[in-house]
């Protein structure tokens, strides 16, 4: 994919920046190149920060799809007739989609502009959230929550290259901005949808419809994008660099591999921990509400964590001692949750949500393990493919374990052994490594 590809949403790469990418002693500072430059005029002069404003609304969209429901997973089964199984594949469902749409977004960005992508992306999200409580039974839910899903898994693909595209010399602090952004959405979710239902009747079907109005708000900053990208296309003739970019074979590259189950092992514990932690600490006593809070504590962590840990990865040369650390704190998470689940609640909860952080490290390692914008869509595009094709079968054997042994020791067995492979290849996708020169 040539980095023309995204000139509908922003400016070209340009030449080759990675003065975000590498360690500096000093401070970061832009080069700006002609095409880093929108057209002329009030509107596009605002244009880059109407961007932030898109990426941070957007971020916040792609995560209460899932976390609402793991709030009110119980009353959703009650009320949907779903065996655990059914309920586990339903926590699986996520991963499916993001894989199955995901590998679709560089070819969608090419024809359609990744502006345009994101823009259905929230549209898609805003439609399958306002629609799947009232679809009618459970393949009605499933096929309402896949549309939205979709327009998650196009996004995540895509917001890496907007990032890259749009600020390739802040590649840190906007994927910090991102991550945050999306780390407060995923709390938020998780902490008000239970409360919430009960003030809006304590029908589920409302509590779970309301957040597609936030998803439609995400809509309206992007339709700015694409018609002023648009504008200025016309105007002037979008110009790319085309220098010398190689074509890269990105399933060659052993960093795009070790990233991508990296990526998929992080997943699948950050969605066995959305569907099914709010049910083990209800399972150990804890209450409905307060089971809610404790999946909020874990995702809120993730709010200033992720705005810190990119901005510290761009920093380091190796990546490899962070991924080290963030496995680590999910293995003590997971020791104390098999000890005492209800006792040590706040702490498991604590130690969960600096693990699940491995995210917006796993993102921040896609834009720095290539050098262009084409180089990022592409990774990004095989590395969340790959990795949530990787994260599906977790949740699901989750729900199967829990179904058949009648408790939680064995599906968190399950869980904690998971995160030693996590740390080995976490370590490898660290390494100071560009596809490009791989391949």
């Amino acid at each position: 994919m040539a980095d023309d590809d995204l000139a509908t949403l922003g400016p070209a790469a340009g030449p080759r920046t990675t003065s975000s990418d590498r360690p500096s002693d000093g401070p970061e500072h832009p080069q700006p190149t002609p095409e880093a430059v929108p057209a002329a005029g009030p509107a596009a002069r605002w244009l880059p920060r109407i961007v932030i404003a898109g990426l941070v609304l957007a971020a916040l969209n792609l995560r209460p799809a899932i976390t609402s429901l793991g709030a009110l997973l119980e009353e959703v089964r009650t009320g949907l007739g779903m065996s655990g199984t059914v309920a586990g594949l339903l926590t699986s469902v996520p991963a499916l989609c993001f894989a199955a749409f995901g590998i679709a977004a560089p070819r969608l960005a090419r024809r359609f502009g990744p502006g345009t992508v994101v823009c259905a992306g929230m549209a898609a999200i805003a439609l399958g959230v306002l629609v799947r409580p009232y679809a009618g039974g459970t393949g009605g839910f499933l096929a309402a929550s896949a549309l939205a899903l979709a327009g998650i898994a196009v996004s995540n693909v895509l917001m890496p290259v907007v990032i890259k595209s749009w600020f390739p010399a802040r590649v840190g602090p906007m994927t910090g901005l991102y991550s945050m952004a999306l780390a407060l959405g995923t709390s938020l979710a998780a902490a008000v949808t239970v409360p919430m239902t009960e003030a809006l009747g304590g029908s589920w079907r409302t509590g779970l419809a309301v957040w597609g109005v936030l998803a439609a708000v995400a809509v309206l900053p992007w339709l700015v994008v694409v018609r002023q990208r648009r504008a200025a296309a016309g105007a002037a003739g979008a110009t790319a660099d085309r220098s010398a970019e190689k074509p890269v074979r990105i399933a060659c590259s052993p960093t795009a591999w070790a990233l991508a189950v990296f990526f998929g092992l992080q997943a699948t514990g950050a969605y066995i921990t959305m569907g099914w932690m709010p049910q083990i600490f209800r399972d150990a006593g804890v209450s409905a509400g307060t089971a809610g809070v404790l999946l909020a504590v874990t995702m809120a962590m993730g709010v200033p964590l992720s705005f810190v840990l990119p901005r510290l990865a761009t920093r380091m040369r190796h990546q490899g001692p962070l991924a080290a650390l963030l496995g680590l704190c999910g293995l003590a998470g997971y020791t104390g949750l098999w000890l005492a689940p209800a006792a040590g609640a706040w702490v498991w909860a604590l130690l969960m949500g600096i693990s699940n952080c491995a995210f917006p490290l796993a993102l921040t390692m896609i834009g720095m393990r290539a050098t262009s914008s084409a180089g990022v869509v592409k990774l990004s595009a095989f590395v969340q493919c790959v990795g949530y094709l990787i994260s599906i079968p977790g949740p699901l054997l989750v729900g199967t374990l829990y179904q058949h042994s009648g408790g939680w020791g064995l599906p968190i067995a399950l869980m904690a052994g998971l995160m030693v492979p996590q740390i080995a290849v976490g370590v490898l996708a660290g390494r100071d490594r560009r596809i490009e020169d791989e391949v």
